[in-house]
């Protein structure tokens, strides 16, 4: 891939459409494999597929607003800049994970997010984009999204008020 692409270029060439909760993103895998539900953890209401992959590209700028999934979710950096991906715990714990190449800085290509934290992502590096791979296992299925509420964050994990206020910014777009 050249690197001088545009974040506009990639949306484009990888056929890219609007996240709910904010970036870019389409999905690039879906197992043809079921995973059947008395065989997962009670949180799941069904079967789900063994595991699903999408492409998500962050614009600096925007954010991945906070939600949480019921599954892992496993990020892979592929071109851009750093991102960094906000996690609270179940127990109220902030993790700050860093994704991208600038190992030097504290970043991995790869990082987890385990299934019920509320996570949310933004452009941190100097450049205008991250473009990674999230990998979810059981599969991803929007049954399982849950966008986070201000107010209720902030309730419940008062010591991170100011980044759920940051994070949690009002979005136009609707949940499939």
């Amino acid at each position: 891939m050249n690197d001088e692409m545009s974040a506009a270029g990639l949306i484009g060439a990888l056929e890219l459409l609007r996240h709910p909760e904010g970036g870019w993103y389409r999905e690039t895998y879906r197992s043809p494999e079921t995973l059947p539900s008395v065989a997962l953890p009670g949180r799941f209401g069904g079967d789900r597929s063994c595991c699903t992959a999408i492409y998500f590209l962050l614009e600096k700028g925007d954010i991945s607003a906070l939600h949480r999934i019921k599954s892992d979710e496993l990020w892979h950096f592929h071109a851009g800049t750093t991102l960094t991906i906000h996690v609270i715990t179940p127990s109220g714990e902030y993790l700050q994970l860093l994704v991208g190449a600038d190992l030097l800085a504290g970043a991995t290509f790869q990082a987890a997010v385990s299934a019920g934290c509320w996570f949310g992502a933004e452009v941190t590096g100097a450049g205008a984009y991250a473009l990674v791979g999230c990998t979810v296992a059981p599969g991803f299925d929007f049954t399982d999204f849950e966008m986070g509420n201000r107010s209720t964050l902030q309730a419940q994990f008062p010591e991170h008020a100011a980044l759920i206020e940051r994070m949690t910014a009002q979005l136009s777009q609707s949940i499939p």
